[in-house]
């Protein structure tokens, strides 16, 4: 609350300085979390032919400029993009600021569609703690792919290290601070868990009868609500989920190869003695028991961090088992592998921040300028493979920020779709089929034009 009572430039100063901050973690991130780690972030020990770092060179931009002395050990310019990292973070996310928490960007166009009235959703007062809540967790999310997108431009590869730390920190975020979840604006009957009642307008009330506005946090079963989900997430039900969420999770840490010469059931065999043996060492059963015991206890409390936790939970499985499909469809269909597991634990990251509905989002919007750049890379430059993560990253973005436009209650809007409980598995089964088709038709073509 300090920051928003700050007039907005001393506000964004501040939000520039924390960009800065964040900025360099993102480039130590970059050369020090890489497959191959490089002594150039200026937080890293220097080569042994270089001059010591001082304090100055940890100086966010100037300390880039001081260390281009280093150019004839890490090649010309190397000093330039780690600047331009910075800076970006530091405009992004003032950027961010600016329309999430000023704007109440993720808000206002719900409370329009709401209204009908422009007048009437500036009119209606929302606290401003929900939309910082959503502001520093957005953040955090975007801070952690900006290290994972650069690492993956580099080396095509997405560090556990990011992702799995990024996982439990939007676990534990959601637990802790529930209305950091993706916002969501609808009439109730009564305020459900990880909502807040707005007040309308004076002499407007376009609600039903006995019913209130709230804006709650986005819940896994968003957006529908009834007296019969709040019990089954109460429920032992409730927790079993959570805990299958959990095991799902620890699962995909795991090393798996499929060798199918020996047969399907020979193949399932092995690939789950592997997995056991390997949920049984250090460091997976540390953490696998540990977020046992945690899950237990939250749900034990209950309330609203409970809700909290198992909607970032079924999040976490949601966006990443739409990704693990699109892989094992694509590797039935190239005979290849089609994507890296890195995109899977990176979409498991993004729907703990965000849920599973931003998650069928981002796994449509995403492939729209992978394909450009796909396109654009095999023509000019004759270069077949991309890494992915940077246009999922991409489109995390593009539904951050205009989430209000794509979950608002407009007719048959995402909301009206995705209270159809069929909608959605039968959209994706859809798309599941003809990308199969598609890239078996795209690797006929490769083969064709001699790129395989």
């Amino acid at each position: 609350m300090f920051l928003a009572a700050l007039p907005l430039p001393f506000a964004l100063l501040c939000v520039f300085a924390l960009g800065l901050v964040l900025g360099g973690l993102v480039n130590w991130a970059v050369y020090s979390l890489a497959w191959n780690p490089r002594p150039i972030s200026p937080w890293a020990p220097p080569p042994e032919q270089a001059e010591p770092r001082t304090w100055q060179d940890r100086i966010p931009l100037y300390g880039w400029v001081r260390l281009r002395r280093e150019a004839e050990l890490h090649g010309r310019g190397f000093w330039i993009r780690p600047i331009v990292i910075e800076l970006a973070m530091a405009v992004g996310i003032c950027v961010l600021y600016w329309w999430e928490v000023q704007q109440q960007g993720l808000v206002h166009t719900q409370l329009v569609w709401f209204f009908d009235s422009e007048r009437l959703a500036s009119l209606t007062h929302v606290p401003t703690w929900t939309t910082l809540c959503t502001f520093f967790s957005h953040t955090l999310l975007i801070t952690l792919m900006a290290a994972a997108t650069f690492i993956d431009i580099d080396e095509k590869i997405i560090p556990d290290e990011i992702t799995v730390i990024g996982t439990l920190l939007g676990l534990v975020l959601a637990a802790a601070v529930p209305m950091a979840l993706l916002p969501q604006i609808a009439p109730r009957a009564a305020a459900p868990p990880n909502s807040v009642e707005l007040a309308l307008p004076p002499g407007i009330n376009r609600l039903p009868a006995a019913s209130q506005l709230c804006l709650e946090a986005t819940p896994w079963h968003g957006p529908n609500a009834s007296r019969a989900v709040n019990h089954f997430v109460t429920s032992w039900r409730g927790l079993i989920t959570g805990l299958a969420c959990w095991a799902f999770w620890l699962v995909a840490l795991t090393p798996r190869i499929w060798r199918g010469r020996r047969g399907f059931g020979r193949t399932i065999g092995i690939i789950a003695a592997r997995v056991l043996r390997e949920l049984c060492r250090k460091p997976l059963s540390l953490i696998g028991l540990t977020g046992m015991a945690v899950i237990m206890g939250v749900w034990w409390t209950g309330g609203d961090h409970w809700h909290g936790l198992l909607s970032a939970l079924v999040g976490m499985i949601g966006g990443g088992a739409m990704v693990w499909a699109t892989r094992i469809v694509g590797f039935f269909a190239m005979r290849r592998e089609a994507m890296g597991f890195g995109d899977v634990t990176l979409m498991m990251m993004v729907g703990a921040f965000l849920g599973w509905q931003a998650g069928v989002v981002i796994f449509f919007v995403a492939p729209l300028a992978g394909l450009v750049a796909g396109i654009i890379q095999l023509i000019f430059f004759r270069e077949n493979e991309i890494p992915y993560g940077p246009y999922l990253c991409l489109g995390t973005l593009v539904v951050i920020a205009r989430w209000a436009d794509i979950w608002n209650m407009k007719t048959m809007g995402l909301q009206e779709l995705f209270g159809a409980g069929w909608f959605v598995p039968a959209a994706l089964l859809v798309v599941m089929a003809l990308m199969g088709v598609l890239l078996m038709l795209v690797r006929g073509i490769k083969t064709k034009m001699g790129f395989e």
